[in-house]
Order: structure tokens, then C-alpha cells, then sequence
């Protein structure tokens, strides 16, 4: 069992009054974690919420029933909460009643978000933490940084999913052709009432081959026959149940430098090979550095969740050719990153960048210094 970064942050709220929220895609280790912290705990009490008994005791909104349900625990956890009807309002009920000092913790999948089933109900009444298929930091702590560079194929190709990582290959091949199939995308199918899934297969297609490009929304509807208006709508829901993840562009002072544009990419490099159908080894491939930008770029955004949560990512392109795969800015500070896997020769932040933004720091990432951009220090 793997011990999550998210856990120390999550146990400075146990004793706040506000009602925790851990929502993540499926599959990354909302229960786990659970039972890493509350097994064994006397006074925690961790109700599975698809269970069909504790589904209508709290979906009935009766306060008795509740109490009988609780009992004398501390600490609530509700797991797979996004199954129970109104489960934001029911949260807010418990929350506003006097009689109730139960600490409660609720996990769920992106259905919360996409349902509004939190959001709305439990403003200013909750915490919400957000769960990563496993970070680089977190395997090097596990295992240590010399197997993750010794293992820094598989995960280039198979991804850090918590339930698949230490799977035999022929294992992990299998479970993430069933994890990318409609699986993933339960929560979307389901709330959207999306039909017609080949669509949606065929953009996440799409954008798999487009790692480290601007995306084209007309490009792409046209390539899998469909409206731009549908392309729009279906990578905003890819989004919202943490498929993939998109920056926009930065621009302040230079007059050539592209200024409404997105680039995409997956959170899990596992899952964007099974959308291709293609788990071949780096020697064998023609998108190596599509690999590394999308590692390197996914291990960023789990290492800013936990190390530097204020943090805002772009990339930074010009008309005329220059670029730089990540900027981040912090404090009005500027900081820029390269993604290189195995450069052939010497990679330079461009000129024209650093003299007009100064960066605080340009760094090209390359397989030999990874560590020292994912480790926490």
C-alpha cells in the first residue's frame, strides 16, 4: 500500500468543523486511502455508499435514522458518496445540525463536479482535496528515486495507476484497455446522457496524438465527424472527470506571441497509450517526446497540488517559432521549463522570453535531472 502526499494534508482538517471532500477519477485510490486512515480506528466509521442499505438510509433525509446509522463515531467517511441522490444537500443538512459532531469525510469520482452535487450546497462548508493516480514523488517514497529512473519506461508506457503499477506488463496492458474503455467515462455517460460513446472515443483519439500541439477544435470535429460546438462540450467534460487537462497560453508584452490557444494533455500516460491501442517500447516509438512532455507535465500538476496549490500553468509559443512547453507563475514570479527526454544537443529558454519576463528560473527537464523537478525537496 502506498502512502499518498495528500494524507498530511488531509489530517490537519480532521479536527475543523468543515466536511472534507477527496474526488478524483476513478480508480485512484479514494478508498485505499480511506482504509490506510481509518481501518482499525475505533472511532471512525467508513460506509461503502453503494451498499444498498446505507444508500436509502441516507438518501430517506431522516435525522434518526442517521444518528442510529453513525452511531457514536468521531468520524464519518462516506465513500463513493457521488452515488447517493442530493448528496449535497444531505451533507448540508448534517453539517447544520446542532446535533451532529461527526467529523464527515466524502469521496467521490467527477461526478460531484459535473452534477454540481457539492459545489453549490456546501459552500463554505467543505474542503476538497483532489486525488492523482500516483505521483513520482510518492513511488520514489515507496520504492525510491534509482527504481523510478531504473522503471522510467513502464512508467512512460504504462502509466502510475495505484491498482496497475506493480502488475505484471501483460496485467497492465489488460486492465488499461479496460480502464480507458467506457469505464473511465461512466460518470459522463451517465449525467450527460451522452449516446453516442464512439464520438467520445474518438476525440480522446485525437488528442492523444496531439500532445504537445495547439488543438484545433474545428480540426478535430472534422476529423471524427462531428460539430466544433460537440468537441467544445465533450473536451470540457474530459476535464471535468479528469481524463485529460488543458493550458492555455501565456502572453503579456510581446506582440508576436499566440495568444488564444490550448494545449492538452492526459493525466495518466497509461491511458493515452490505450487510447491509441499502443504500448510498444521507447525504441520502437515515433512519440517518445510526446511521452516525456506529457509525463513530465502530468508530474507537475500533481507535484503543484500538494507543493504549490496557488501556482498558475501555461505554455508560451510565438508566430514566429519559439517556445517553451511550461511557464508558471507564483507571486508575479516566472518560472520556465523545457521537456526534453534525451536531448542531442544543448536546449536554450529562447531570448526573446527571458528578456522580456526574467524568469526566476529556465530549466530544461531531461531523463537525467527528473528527479531534482519531481522529488520534493
Amino acid at each position: 500500500m502506498y502512502s499518498r502526499d495528500i494524507e498530511l494534508l488531509i489530517k490537519k482538517y480532521l479536527n475543523s468543523k468543515e466536511i472534507i471532500i477527496i474526488y478524483g477519477a476513478r480508480q485512484t485510490g479514494k478508498t485505499t486511502l480511506l482504509n490506510k486512515m481509518f481501518s482499525g480506528d475505533q472511532d471512525a466509521l467508513i460506509l461503502n455508499c453503494e451498499r444498498p442499505d446505507i444508500k436509502d438510509v441516507l438518501e430517506n433525509m431522516d435525522l434518526s435514522q442517521y444518528r442510529l446509522l453513525f452511531r457514536n463515531k468521531k468520524v464519518i467517511a462516506l465513500d463513493e458518496a457521488q452515488t447517493i441522490q442530493n448528496i449535497g444537500k444531505i451533507l448540508k443538512i448534517i453539517y447544520d445540525s446542532p446535533e451532529f459532531n461527526h467529523k464527515i469525510i466524502a469521496t467521490g469520482s467527477s461526478s460531484f463536479d459535473l452534477a454540481g452535487k457539492i459545489s453549490e450546497p456546501l459552500t463554505g462548508r467543505n474542503i476538497k482535496f483532489r486525488i492523482f493516480q500516483l505521483s513520482y514523488n510518492e513511488i520514489a517514497e515507496n520504492k525510491s528515486w534509482l527504481w523510478c529512473m531504473e522503471n522510467m519506461e513502464e512508467l512512460l508506457i504504462y502509466g502510475s495507476y495505484p491498482g496497475i503499477i506493480d502488475k505484471p506488463i501483460t496485467e497492465k496492458e489488460l486492465m488499461l484497455s479496460n480502464l480507458a474503455s467506457d469505464y473511465l467515462y461512466k460518470d459522463i455517460f451517465e449525467l450527460e446522457q451522452i449516446r453516442n460513446h464512439s464520438i467520445l472515443r474518438k476525440l480522446v483519439k485525437a488528442l492523444s496524438w496531439q500532445i504537445g500541439s495547439q488543438v484545433s477544435y474545428n480540426e478535430i470535429a472534422n476529423m471524427i465527424g462531428t460539430s466544433m460546438k460537440t468537441v467544445e462540450k465533450y473536451i470540457d467534460l474530459l476535464e471535468k472527470s479528469f481524463v485529460v487537462f488543458g493550458l492555455s497560453s501565456f502572453n503579456k508584452n510581446l506582440r508576436n506571441e499566440i495568444k488564444k490557444s490550448r494545449k492538452y494533455y492526459f493525466y495518466d500516460n497509461g491511458i493515452r497509450n490505450a487510447a491509441i491501442s499502443n504500448f510498444s517500447s521507447l525504441t520502437n516509438r515515433q512519440d517518445k517526446g510526446a511521452l516525456w512532455e506529457n509525463f513530465c507535465m502530468s508530474e507537475r500538476i500533481k507535484y503543484n497540488s500538494i507543493h504549490n496549490p496557488l501556482v498558475n500553468v501555461f505554455f508560451w509559443r510565438t508566430y514566429d517559432g519559439g517556445e517553451i512547453d511550461l511557464v508558471e507563475e507564483k507571486n508575479e514570479r516566472i518560472y520556465a521549463f523545457e521537456f526534453k527526454y534525451n536531448p542531442k544537443s544543448k536546449v536554450k529558454i529562447p531570448k526573446s522570453f527571458v528578456n522580456a519576463y526574467h524568469p526566476q528560473l529556465s530549466q530544461v527537464v531531461a531523463l537525467e535531472n527528473v528527479h531534482e523537478f519531481l522529488l520534493k525537496s
